[in-house]
């Protein structure tokens, strides 16, 4: 992050506006004031009329170097041309001192506008300098007898300025560090937030291309295996489970190619989530967790336990979500359990909608990390199941005894706005 980045009032430039206007105004008048007392002191002479044209010079020099050469941002290192700038300031101002005692407080503005960018090693020397300049001028042009007063209020008010710069300059370095802080941090905290955004992009891209293709590959090859052990004896049935297995590729080719799209899954397009689940229970639908005739599987049934009319329109990813757990636990069902039917259902309450998988195989103690091979070991499993279901703002549970079947729910809090009705 560069710094014109940050917003003003963190990195201020130059100064604060009402700062520099307050010590141009100081300037003016003490300029003002001089050129007042150089004519009212005594009657006019043609020295008048130079010192008045030096002060004038004085002045315009002074106005012209805010223009032409500013001074430095905080803690950037002051131009040539600044320098060359406060060099003719100073020397017209060393003249003006020498021939008019009045221009003694100008000097004051010029501690702050110009000096104080200097370097502190140069900026201390240069006002101690000047406010000795002062006190000789005091001294030299003064009347009556010795006045403190003279020389005191010079060194004060050196004195004063100088703590204002050097605390200026210390201000300045603890902001700069602040600032470097803030951006490096900032940086840290973005490259995280990248890395974060990356890994959770590629594990959706992981989801989806095993429930996608994995699932798909998997129906194939049973399809095919089918179709070999009927080659010779049933040419009839082989050419149907050749005809699916096709089938089924042209269906997970279409849900790639919607896949890149970035569309709801093909399952979802133009149906709603109760046609897509009520679907996956139809026998002769290959991709879909049921296994067509002549496959080894359990029957499928589904069943909608809701009021006519629902469930309400979903978010599109808890949609999604309710399918794709769906078909995955069926999908395990199918190539683990060894179960003989499982019950899809879909539970609409008032709050949340639920869809629970049931079968009558095997079982697992979920206690235990399945073993390889086994229930929920295939591609994501059950962590993928887990996933999907809390980026869908939902949650998943899995019931299973050894010996007792296996019962997967996922659930999904409804929206809390709007009485639209799907159709079932």
């Amino acid at each position: 992050m560069e710094r014109a980045d940050i917003r003003p009032d963190i990195w201020p430039g130059p100064g604060p506006r009402w700062l520099t206007a307050a010590l141009h105004t100081a300037f003016a008048l003490l300029l003002v004031g001089g050129v007042a007392r150089l004519l009212t002191e005594g009657p006019l002479t043609g020295r008048t009329g130079w010192v008045l044209a030096l002060f004038l010079v004085f002045g315009v020099l002074y106005v012209a170097g805010q223009a032409r050469a500013p001074a430095p941002a905080h803690g950037g290192r002051p131009t040539t041309r600044h320098l060359l700038w406060l060099g003719a300031v100073l020397a017209v101002w060393l003249v003006l001192l020498a021939v008019e005692p009045s221009a003694t407080w100008c000097t004051m503005p010029l501690l702050f506008t110009g000096l104080h960018k200097l370097p502190v090693r140069l900026a201390v020397p240069l006002a101690a300098v000047l406010v000795v300049l002062v006190v000789a001028t005091e001294l030299r042009v003064a009347s009556g007898g010795f006045n403190p007063n003279l020389v005191l209020a010079p060194v004060a008010l050196g004195t004063v300025a100088t703590a204002v710069l050097v605390d200026a300059r210390r201000l300045s370095a603890q902001q700069r560090l602040l600032i470097d802080d803030l951006v490096r941090t900032r940086g840290e905290l973005a490259a995280t937030e990248r890395h974060a955004g990356v890994l959770a992009e590629r594990q959706r891209l992981s989801a989806e291309i095993h429930d996608i293709l994995a699932q798909s590959l998997s129906s194939q090859r049973m399809l095919l295996q089918a179709a070999e052990r009927h080659w010779h004896t049933d040419p009839d049935t082989a050419h149907t489970h050749m005809k699916d297995a096709a089938g089924t590729a042209d269906r997970a080719l279409a849900e790639v190619r919607r896949f890149v799209r970035d569309l709801t899954p093909l399952d979802l397009a133009g149906s709603s989530l109760v046609q897509a689940l009520r679907e996956l229970a139809e026998p002769r639908r290959p991709a879909d967790g049921a296994g067509p005739v002549g496959v080894p599987g359990p029957d499928v049934e589904f069943r909608l336990d809701a009021e006519p009319g629902a469930p309400g329109p979903l978010p599109g990813p808890a949609e999604t979500a309710l399918l794709r757990v769906a078909q995955q636990a069926l999908a395990n069902v199918r190539e683990h359990a060894g179960a003989r039917r499982a019950v899809i259902t879909l539970t609409c309450l008032e709050d949340r909608i639920t869809v629970d998988i049931a079968d009558d195989g095997r079982g697992f103690d979920v206690s235990r990390p399945p073993r390889r091979g086994g229930a929920g070991t295939r591609g994501h499993g059950l962590a993928g199941m887990r996933n999907r279901a809390r980026q869908a703002g939902g949650t998943l549970a899995v019931e299973s005894t050894p010996g007792e079947g296996t019962v997967v729910t996922m659930s999904v809090p409804l929206p809390a706005h709007g009485d639209g009705r799907g159709t079932a």
